[in-house]
C-alpha cells in the first residue's frame, strides 16, 4: 500500500525525458533522471524517506544513482517503491528495472565470467599445463604473493605485474608456470610475457577462445627442499574491451595475497568491492566496498592467508 495523500486515481505527470530513462533504463539512470526532475537534493530525499519510515544514508542514495551499487535488502527495496512516490514516479517503475539484469545490449558493463566460462576454461588450462609437461605437484609454496593490475584509458586490463616468494618443498625445482586469463575478446598471441627479477622467459602456449595463457619463467637454478626464492614477472595485454573485475583462484591454501588495481585518470569507476567464491559453481560472496584512493586511483585488498577458491576485485563503470 503506497503511503501518502497521493489519491490512487492520480496518474503522475512524467516529464519525457524521464519517460525514456524510466523505460530504457538502468536503474541508476533512471533514479537520477528522477531526482534532478524533482529538484530534490538528496538530502531532501532521505528526510522524505524517514516520514515513511525508512532510514537510508545520503551516501547509499548517492551510490544507487551513480550505479556503484544496487539496491538489494528488504529494506532497500522498501526505499525504493517509497521512492516512486516521492518522486512522482507510475508505480513499479523503478523495482520493474531493478529485477533486470542490467547486463541489456547497448551498456558498456562488462559481465563477470559465467560458471560454464570457468569450467572450459579450468579444461584448456590443464590441457596447456600437459603439453608443457607440468607436474601435479609443483613443488613450490606460496609464502607471499602481490598483483598489481593496471585499467587503462578505454578500460581495457592493460598490463598485470606479479611478485612472488615461494619455498621449495622437494629438491630440483627450477621453474613457475604463470597463468593469465584475458578478458572475454582478447587476443592471447599478442599478449607479451615479461620476466623482470630472478627468471627469463621460456615456452608460452595459449588459447584462443577462453583467452587463456601459460608462460614457462626459468629460474637458473634448481632448489633444494627448504629453499626460498623471490621473482617477479608480467604479462602485458590491452586486447580486449572494458574490464569489470580481475580475479585470482588458489587450488590450495597458501600465504599472503595482495591485489591492487590502478585506473588511469581518463577511466575512473563509479565504485569498487571485492568478492569471494569457494569454486566457480559457488555464489560470490564475501562482498565489501573498496574505498577508492583518489590520489593514487587504485584499490586493493589483502588476504593473510588464502583459502583454495577466488578472491577477486569488481568495479562499475559509469
Amino acid at each position: 500500500m503506497r503511503h501518502g495523500t497521493q489519491h490512487a486515481d492520480v496518474v503522475p505527470v512524467v516529464p519525457t525525458e524521464l519517460q525514456a530513462a524510466l523505460r530504457g533504463g538502468p536503474f541508476h539512470v533512471a533514479l537520477r533522471a528522477a531526482i534532478a526532475a524533482r529538484g530534490l537534493p538528496l538530502q531532501r530525499v532521505q528526510h522524505h524517506l524517514t516520514r515513511y519510515g525508512v532510514r537510508v544514508g545520503v551516501t547509499s542514495l548517492s551510490y544507487w544513482q551513480q550505479g556503484a551499487r544496487r539496491p538489494q535488502r528488504p529494506e532497500s527495496l522498501r526505499a525504493v517503491r517509497a521512492l516512486e512516490e516521492i518522486l512522482q514516479l507510475p508505480d513499479e517503475s523503478l523495482i520493474r528495472l531493478l529485477s533486470e539484469t542490467g547486463e541489456r545490449p547497448g551498456t558498456d558493463r562488462p559481465a563477470g565470467r559465467s560458471y560454464r566460462s570457468l569450467v572450459e576454461a579450468s579444461g584448456v588450462l590443464e590441457r596447456l599445463l600437459a603439453d608443457l609437461e607440468a607436474p601435479l605437484d609443483s613443488g613450490l609454496h606460496t609464502i607471499g604473493h602481490q598483483d598489481h593490475v593496471r585499467i587503462g584509458a578505454r578500460r581495457e586490463l592493460l598490463a598485470r605485474e606479479s611478485h612472488h616468494i615461494v619455498r621449495a618443498h622437494r629438491d630440483g625445482v627450477d621453474r613457475y608456470l604463470a597463468v593469465h586469463h584475458g578478458d572475454p575478446g582478447c587476443a592471447p598471441e599478442r599478449i607479451a610475457v615479461h620476466a623482470l627479477e630472478n627468471c627469463r622467459a621460456g615456452r608460452v602456449r595459449w588459447h584462443q577462445d577462453t583467452g587463456i595463457l601459460v608462460a614457462e619463467l626459468l629460474f637458473d637454478t634448481r632448489l633444494h627442499t627448504g629453499d626460498t626464492f623471490l621473482f617477479r614477472y608480467a604479462f602485458e595485454d590491452g586486447t580486449a574491451g572494458a574490464s569489470g573485475e580481475y580475479v585470482r583462484g588458489f587450488g590450495l591454501a597458501g600465504g599472503q595475497y595482495a591485489l591492487q588495481v590502478r585506473f588511469d585518470e581518463q577511466a575512473m569507476p563509479v565504485g569498487c568491492h571485492r568478492f569471494t567464491q569457494h569454486s566457480p559453481a559457488a555464489p560470490r560472496s564475501g562482498r565489501q566496498e573498496l574505498r577508492l584512493s583518489g590520489s593514487h586511483r587504485s584499490v586493493h585488498l589483502v588476504e593473510p592467508r588464502v583459502r583454495s577458491g577466488i578472491v577477486g576485485i569488481g568495479w562499475d563503470w559509469e
